[in-house]
């Protein structure tokens, strides 16, 4: 990780944090979860990197990114494309996780053309909501990022310990880390339907669910769902894990990704 470069990128109205492991291989762009930061992708960087390219950015809002401007959209899939475009990359493989998954799918629909292959950790497949709740919800998430920030690190750690048992300690610097940079209007507001951006996608993409009693999003029916919209999509369930797919069950979330990636 010490041979990692790090730097920031200028997009519209910000700029963007990003860390890339470097290599000859093909790129392999990551966007995190709401409320993580790009480094909560260094276990699964580790492990690409030998063959990778691997860039992790920060989402606006998050990490070492520009903050959030109240009132102001933005379209966080323009603003993987703004991040592309800057660092010269060529049709790469983009990943995403949660919000990041959704941001992901929402890059490769509008470019279609200028990614490789799609992957999607259990992004929020879910029905658009009236302004009511998303101000309701919007508040709620206020409400957690300034209990983070009350927090000690020492304290947000112990608490992801007890609540995560199950995940690796390689898991918890950056996580926790990422709980006191986020900005208070990080909140997503989608306004277009995700069945929309997903049938819009034309590169082959992996939707990689879990199980909906641990917490994950996207359902059996709801992965159906996306294959029937799109042909060009794969689905895969990994046994014993939740939301956080990939902390809670590593090495069956790398074996499928992996698979993947070989696929030509």
């Amino acid at each position: 990780m010490t041979s990692w470069l790090s730097g920031t990128l200028a997009i519209t109205g910000g700029y963007l944090g990003y860390h890339r492991t470097g290599g000859g291989g093909p790129a392999l762009l990551l966007s995190h979860g709401l409320t993580d930061n790009g480094l909560c992708w260094s276990r699964l960087a580790t492990a690409f990197a030998p063959d990778f390219d691997v860039i992790m950015l920060d989402a606006r809002g998050h990490g070492d990114s520009s903050r959030m401007i109240p009132d102001q959209p933005h379209d966080p899939g323009e603003d993987i494309a703004e991040a592309i475009r800057k660092l010269g990359l060529t049709a790469p493989i983009v990943m995403g996780h949660s919000v990041g998954a959704r941001a992901t799918a929402m890059h490769a629909a509008a470019y279609p053309d200028r990614v490789s292959k799609v992957i999607l950790e259990d992004p929020p497949l879910m029905p658009l909501i009236d302004p009511a709740a998303t101000m309701r919800r919007r508040s709620r998430f206020r409400d957690q990022v300034e209990t983070f920030r009350s927090m000690t690190p020492a304290a947000i750690t112990a608490m992801g310990k007890a609540n995560s048992p199950t995940w690796h300690d390689d898991d918890f610097p950056a996580w926790t880390a990422s709980k006191q940079q986020v900005d208070l209007e990080a909140m997503p507001d989608y306004r277009t339907p995700w069945q929309e951006t997903l049938s819009a996608i034309i590169a082959p993409t992996l939707l990689i669910h879990a199980d909906p009693a641990r917490g994950g999003i996207v359902t059996p029916e709801l992965a159906e769902e996306a294959r029937r919209l799109n042909l060009n999509t794969r689905t895969v369930q990994i046994p014993s894990a939740g939301h956080n797919t990939r902390r809670e069950n590593f090495e069956a979330y790398l074996a499928a990704v992996r698979a993947f990636l070989a696929k030509v």
